[in-house]
Parts: structure tokens; C-alpha cells; sequence
């Protein structure tokens, strides 16, 4: 009878029903890799046994699945190595007080002091000091009775002195925030580059992921159809 029918299978030479029967051009092509990498002579007009095609399903999926974890972990290794490289282009840390000269220091420490409020309220504690002590209790006849000539020539003084050392600390200070600027720019530029590099790589981490899913889709299919046609004889 047809049913009692045998073939023999091109990979194992065991003989199996004719219903088992598949031939190799049917077989889609990541499950026929498979079966050419263990058994180099076979080919598209061969025959094997649905139950051994089975098997070869299975070891597909399983293989992609173990292979697509690994290359997950690779793929987080290798964000991760590119991100903790130590080729930092600035140096965010630098310590810029042992870049700055003498004058700059006193400079910077004169213009510090010299827009405070304990600068203006130690002035303002001089000035009444001083007037009160020439008008009250000296009686207006003391070093410097009003209109107070001494003090005026000393206020022209510290103006003088004061605003060329104001004028270098905010040279000074424009020169950093110029040095600041080129460093943020400097660091969103590379951060730029990694973001694209990392987008590149999900994006053909997503591609590489779409591509299995829809090989693993027909494999499933091609079983279910097998299946249905085997309930059907």
C-alpha cells in the first residue's frame, strides 16, 4: 500500500514513511546551513525525514537564541569600554591657581574683596570715622579739617589704584570663560560622536534582530503547515 511506502533519509540512511518525507528544496535556507555544515553532500534534491528537520529547527532556534544573548552582552561590553576610555579631551579638573602668576592672584583677590559688601560697609565705617573724629571730636582742627582735602586725595588714590586692577581681574575672567566655552564645546562635540556611535550600533543591533525574528517566523510556520498536513493525511 501507498502508506506502507518507506524512503530512506539522505542524512541518517534510516529508512522513515513516505508521509515523513521532505524534500530539500522545501527546507528554508538558515535550517538547510544546518544540515549542509553536518552533512556537506547533501543538497536541494535530497530527501529528509520531518522528524529529522525537526531537529534542525530546533537547534536553529536554540543557536539564535544562545548567539543573540551573546551578542547582546558583546554589544554592552563594547558601549560600555568605548565610554570609560580614558581620552578625556579636557581636562575638567584642572587646577588654575597653579596657572595663575602673583600679580593675577593679588589681582583676582583685590577684585574679589573690592566688589563686596564687607568692602563697602568697612569704607563706609573709614569715611564716618574719619569725619566724625576731624569734626566733633577734634573740632574741625585736626589733619584734616573740612573740606576734608586729605581724605579726598586719598579717595582719588584707591579709585586710581582700584580700577586698573578691576579691569585686569576682568580680563582675566573673560579669558576663562573663553577657555570654559572651548572646553563645554569641546566635550558636547565628543558626547556627540558617542551618541551617534551608539545610535549606529542599536541600530543595527535592531536590524540584525528583525532579520532572525522573520527567519524564525517562517521556520515556525513551516512546522505548523507540517503539522496540519500530517493531521490532514
Amino acid at each position: 500500500m501507498k502508506n506502507d511506502s518507506t524512503f530512506k533519509s539522505a542524512i541518517s540512511n534510516l529508512s522513515f514513511p513516505v508521509t515523513q518525507k521532505v524534500s530539500g528544496k522545501s527546507i528554508h535556507d538558515p535550517v538547510l546551513g544546518l544540515i549542509v555544515k553536518d552533512h556537506p553532500s547533501f543538497c536541494d534534491s535530497d530527501f529528509i525525514s520531518f522528524q529529522e528537520l525537526n531537529k534542525y529547527r530546533q537547534k536553529y532556534i536554540s543557536d539564535y537564541l544562545s548567539n543573540e544573548i551573546g551578542a547582546l552582552s558583546n554589544l554592552e561590553k563594547s558601549v560600555i569600554s568605548s565610554l570609560n576610555e580614558d581620552k578625556s579631551i579636557v581636562n575638567i579638573v584642572e587646577d588654575e591657581d597653579e596657572t595663575r602668576s602673583f600679580g593675577q592672584k593679588i589681582a583676582d583677590k583685590v577684585a574679589d574683596f573690592g566688589g563686596s559688601w564687607t568692602f563697602i560697609i568697612s569704607f563706609l565705617l573709614f569715611i564716618v570715622i574719619w569725619i566724625s573724629s576731624n569734626v566733633y571730636i577734634l573740632m574741625n582742627k585736626g589733619f584734616d579739617p573740612y573740606p576734608f582735602i586729605l581724605l579726598n586725595l586719598i579717595l582719588s588714590c584707591i579709585a586710581a589704584l582700584q580700577a586698573p586692577v578691576i579691569m585686569m581681574s576682568q580680563n582675566r575672567q573673560e579669558e576663562k570663560d573663553r577657555t570654559r566655552a572651548k572646553k563645554d564645546y569641546m566635550i558636547n562635540l565628543k558626547s556627540e560622536l558617542e551618541i551617534r556611535m551608539i545610535h549606529d550600533k542599536i541600530d543595527h543591533l535592531i536590524m540584525h534582530q528583525q532579520q532572525e525574528l522573520i527567519e524564525i517566523q517562517k521556520v515556525q510556520i513551516e512546522m505548523m503547515n507540517d503539522i496540519l498536513n500530517q493531521i490532514k493525511k
